[in-house]
């Protein structure tokens, strides 16, 4: 039996729910992780590893629901137009769309063409340099300090920005908070926002590939999944907490510095024939 499989599933856990909520890219660390401890096809097959990023993804997402679950059942409890439950998950569905219809058509094509370490590397130093412009340029000075205060057309930006994030690396809560800087949100009603369209968005695109992938699994996968979903739900209820304590002290310029330099250590083992294509 192979029982590496359980602790590499824990390793890409650990990642998943370290990453998913930063502005660094969960599905680029997982790439790279898994490129790293020979956690892909032909080890494993491809539809399996698809099918796990996917369901560790969820466990991450069920971490906001539960630290959000007051706010979230409040909001539902308000959802008659002009109540502010109402005005919250209108802001979130105005910026849900831009992605899903370009995921929605390109999915095929970004899952052949830019899973893998180099293009995701690539984007981690693109992004990087991208958030240390947008920050130093419109951080100071936004006015909307609560997402309760958004408008439509603040939305419709930061679900255009969340595009980006289709570029594995690229990071969808960096490009959503890149989105809400430029829209007028400080970096904490920004986080937020990002936390709660995470949940339609993430949900969505799971979705969309466990529809899309059909595998057949021996118990030990079938234990690894379980494994790879409980460990990250857990340590992402830690980092969300930390990461809200963070924003509220510190820029998220470290970030940035962090995504450039992983990036280039990738390029540099990618040249070397260390991690390969």
């Amino acid at each position: 039996m192979d029982f590496m499989i359980i602790i590499k599933a824990i390793a890409i856990g650990i990642v998943e729910g370290i990453t998913e909520f930063l502005p660094i890219s969960s599905t680029g660390h997982m790439i790279i992780a898994g490129s790293l401890i020979n956690f892909k096809a032909p080890a494993y097959p491809a539809e399996y590893i698809s099918m796990f990023e996917v369901v560790i993804q969820l466990g991450a997402i069920l971490a906001i629901v539960v630290l959000y679950w007051d706010r979230i059942l409040n909001s539902l409890r308000n959802l008659a137009p002009g109540k502010w439950g109402f005005k919250l998950w209108l802001n979130v569905f105005v910026a849900f769309l831009p992605s899903a219809v370009i995921g929605l058509a390109l999915h095929s094509a970004i899952q052949e063409k830019l899973f893998n370490p180099v293009t995701v590397a690539l984007a981690l130093v693109v992004g990087g340099f991208l958030m240390i412009f947008f920050e130093n340029k419109y951080r100071r000075g936004n006015k909307t300090r609560n997402v309760d205060d958004m408008t439509l057309m603040q939305s419709f930006k930061i679900g255009c920005f969340q595009c980006l994030a289709l570029w594995p690396g690229m990071s969808r809560s960096a490009s959503t908070i890149m989105g809400a800087w430029i829209s007028g949100l400080n970096t904490a009603a920004a986080a937020e926002f990002s936390f709660f369209l995470a949940i339609p968005t993430m949900v969505a695109a799971s979705g969309l590939s466990l529809v899309k992938t059909s595998v057949s699994m021996d118990f030990m996968q079938i234990l690894a999944l379980a494994v790879g979903f409980v460990v990250s739900f857990l340590v992402a209820l830690l980092v969300v907490d930390k990461f809200i304590s963070f924003l509220q002290r510190k820029p998220l310029r470290v970030f940035a510095i962090y995504r450039i330099l992983v990036g280039v250590i990738i390029l540099v083992l990618a040249l070397m024939k260390i991690v390969t294509v």
